[in-house]
């Protein structure tokens, strides 16, 4: 996954999280004696049943092994013992039930969507947790999954994106687990065997490292069985150990790549927040301001509009487990991109020292918080958020609190917390694009 599809995914989970108009649901949560984390939220509205299975198992677990956790996930409803994965498929269809599986570099996932009917529930349960208990990850569809990656990991050596996205990370993370990109790099996919899938499963697949997510049509008695009928399914398993904190950037770098484009692809930061951070409200706000309110932010009115050097350009914060990016980002032609990069770093130096004029923070936080009824779509759309509440073990009362910790923002406090996380003396800037020099 490219970063411009992290800050999507990001910003649409950080934007439905907002609403003083939205009357959120109790959060009912419990741990079994196993110790799977349960978080259920009764939605009456649709006769659906979400459910999604959230592991520590992302690519930051991979180990020596970059590309691992993207192939156990991808794999996962391939086959059991009894069933290939035509079978499992057939299963699923024939009950209109959806499932998949998927990761990113904190976490892996499982899910499953399917009408409360019992003639349909049954069955989809019946199946998903016949794959969840015993996935066997054939030799024939690792071998192609194999290929496809591979495949997939030369079309990004042709992407100007692509490359900047993994120089950057690999140079503001350097040794830590969140330097390797997801994809993984030829060499190590070439390595991994299906017996790695296996061992990688049987690790981090486990009840003691997982929240299970039930969002639906379902009273609590129900959800309760329901939750026992996934813990048995799982090993008991031990939950992984935190990953390392994150170290400081000694200094600021600027890396030029040659490529043969007439845009340049430039990404400017540094590490910036985890989830649940204290300065998380202010830096989230505050950024808002400078480079996350679309046509409206700073950054687009200093380099697109009033010097046209940029179509699109932006910034965002994407907390992790530990310190997750600040990203500026933004594509123009080689030929301006020193002077567009001085303009991102004014503006944010400039933003740092004085914060938000009054009109533009209220400006945002009318933004920010409004507009959630029309982003609530679906049942699936409470597991994401529910997924996020249980990750990253914030409190139950979070979304209950979200708009007030919003309104409480002040300009002073966007100062201080700038201030104190982001230092432009010490950001990393990637350029990919232009002749080498």
């Amino acid at each position: 996954m490219n970063i411009q599809m992290m800050r999507f995914l990001f910003l649409l989970v950080l934007a439905t999280l907002t609403s003083s108009a939205y009357a959120v649901p109790d959060i009912i949560h419990w741990q079994t004696d196993k110790g799977l984390r349960v978080y259920y939220e009764k939605a009456r509205e649709l006769p659906m049943l979400d459910i999604r299975l959230v592991f520590d198992a992302g690519s930051a677990r991979d180990g020596d092994s970059p590309g691992l956790a993207g192939l156990t996930s991808g794999q996962i409803f391939h086959g059991t013992e009894k069933m290939d994965l035509v079978t499992i498929a057939e299963r699923f269809d024939d009950v209109g039930a959806e499932y998949g599986s998927g990761s990113l570099r904190d976490m892996a996932w499982v899910r499953l969507r399917s009408l409360t009917r019992p003639e349909s529930m049954n069955p989809a349960l019946d199946t998903f947790l016949s794959v969840l208990s015993g996935p066997t990850f054939p030799e024939k569809d690792f071998q192609r999954a194999q290929k496809q990656a591979l495949v997939g990991l030369r079309a990004e050596e042709q992407s100007p994106s692509s490359i900047a996205t993994k120089t950057f990370f690999k140079t503001i993370y350097g040794d830590h687990p969140y330097a390797s990109s997801p994809t993984g790099t030829p060499e190590s996919v070439m390595s991994i065997k299906r017996k790695d899938l296996i061992d990688f499963y049987k690790k981090y697949y486990v009840a003691a490292n997982a929240i299970l997510v039930i969002v639906g049509d379902v009273d609590e008695a129900q959800a309760r069985k329901l939750a026992e009928r996934v813990d048995q399914a799982l090993k008991p398993g031990e939950k992984v150990q935190p990953l390392p904190p994150v170290p400081e950037l000694k200094e600021a770098k600027r890396i030029r790549i040659p490529f043969p484009s007439e845009q340049a692809h430039i990404f400017i930061g540094q590490p910036g927040m985890l989830r649940g951070d204290d300065d998380y409200f202010p830096l989230y706000v505050g950024n808002h301001v400078l480079g996350g309110s679309g046509f409206t932010s700073r950054l687009v009115k200093e380099v697109r509009g009033d010097r046209g050097l940029a179509y699109s350009v932006y910034s965002y914060f994407l907390p992790m487990h530990v310190k997750g990016p600040f990203i500026a980002g933004l594509q123009t032609r080689v030929d301006q991109a020193d002077e567009a990069i001085d303009i991102v770093f004014d503006a944010i130096q400039a933003y740092r020292e004085k914060g938000p004029s009054d009109k533009e923070l209220k400006a945002s936080k009318r933004n920010i918080t409004g507009g959630f009824p029309l982003r609530v779509a679906s049942n699936s759309d409470l597991v994401d958020y529910l997924g996020v509440i249980g990750f990253y073990e914030l409190s139950l009362n979070y979304l209950d609190e979200f708009t007030g910790q919003v309104e409480a923002v002040t300009s002073e406090s966007i100062r201080e917390a700038w201030q104190r996380r982001i230092s432009p003396e010490q950001m990393v800037t990637v350029i990919v694009g232009g002749k080498e020099e």
